[in-house]
């Protein structure tokens, strides 16, 4: 394990011990917590803009897609049935603008 030292303004560090006192941890396990969520953060937020990338190209390139109205009622039917065992049919995709 490495150290790595930071630079903070008295004022949060203040912050960061009372918040960490409360949480019931030390004020080092506290900001090696709130690093760890924003690393993950950071990384789920780049997945997801590369499947939607990826998706975006995918409807580029074959001009299908599922209407609004067509992907909300699909939603909401599978909301309404989860965990009865119920199947919903997805809507099938179409070019756009048809």
């Amino acid at each position: 394990m490495s150290t790595t030292t930071i630079r903070i303004e008295d004022d949060l560090k203040a912050r960061v011990a009372a918040a960490a006192q409360q949480m019931g941890k030390s004020s080092h396990a506290f900001i090696v917590d709130a690093l760890a969520q924003t690393v993950e953060q950071v990384e789920l937020d780049a997945a997801f803009h590369t499947l939607a990338d990826e998706r975006w190209a995918n409807i580029r390139t074959t001009g299908k897609t599922v209407a609004w109205d067509d992907a909300k009622a699909y939603l909401t039917a599978r909301a309404n049935v989860a965990g009865n065992g119920e199947k919903v049919v997805k809507p099938t995709a179409r070019k756009l603008g048809k």
